[in-house]
């Protein structure tokens, strides 16, 4: 174990024009923050739930004492409701294309104004567990010279995905992809019961042949926080290994 420095967890609130309202930010900044230095991105869909379910700062924070991942500032984006949610994570959903701007032109403005990040798209990163991944996904294919890293951890995938990444202008994204053996029963927020495992194996292989920088894995589980949780680490290290 190195030794154990302490970062910063912060609250603030930015106004989106193109969600047409104010959102809370969740912010953790590494130990030894300095604004002399640049560091990498990570902006969380379902910000919340990755810093109080996900522990993604302390996990974070471990790697980076001790030596084992680049220094990175992570920023969480809470969702009020399940509803706003799905509306704004669903790739179908009514403001899923205002979401993907906010994140693009609004908060990646904001973290180049209060703290030093790399501007290169390789120093940016999406993390989102279901859809939460599909809308991290989305954001890099739309944006793919602003993001050039995503994380997506059980991503609910259907047509609209898989069409909108057949039709990429071939982008070279790196791309860290799991999910669960268990997940072909999935109850989703409308109630309804998906099977997430097999429309992600298609996307694997789309994403096999697109020729990507790429990391493919099934875990043994199902749609849970318990299974995503221990493998938020795995991640981290395949996308800031020192």
């Amino acid at each position: 174990m190195g030794k154990q420095f302490f970062g910063t967890i912060k609250e603030d609130h930015i106004y989106s024009k193109y969600l047409k309202k104010e959102l809370p930010i969740m912010i953790y900044l590494p130990p030894n923050y300095s604004p002399l230095y640049s560091y990498h991105l990570l902006i969380a869909q379902d910000g919340k739930d990755y810093f109080q379910l996900g522990r993604i700062a302390r996990q974070a924070e471990e790697l980076i004492s001790n030596n084992e991942i680049e220094d990175v500032i992570i920023i969480g984006i809470p969702y009020d409701n399940v509803q706003e949610r799905r509306e704004m994570y669903h790739p179908d959903g009514a403001q899923a294309d205002a979401y993907i701007r906010f994140l693009a032109e609004e908060l990646v403005p904001y973290a180049e104004e209060h703290f030093q990040t790399y501007s290169l798209a390789a120093g940016r990163t999406l993390i989102g567990d279901s859809l939460a991944g599909t809308i991290s996904l989305m954001t890099a294919l739309h944006y793919p010279n602003t993001f050039g890293q995503v994380i997506l951890q059980s991503p609910y995938v259907n047509s609209t995905v898989l069409e909108e990444l057949s039709s990429a202008k071939a982008p070279h994204l790196k791309i860290y992809h799991v999910i669960g053996n268990q997940e072909t029963n999935v109850e989703t927020t409308n109630g309804k019961q998906k099977d997430f495992l097999t429309p992600n194996r298609e996307m694997n292989k789309l994403l096999v042949n697109m020729g990507m920088t790429y990391h493919y894995h099934e875990f043994e589980g199902d749609h849970r926080w318990t299974f995503w949780q221990p493998d938020i680490k795995s991640a981290l290290l395949y996308m800031f290994p020192k």
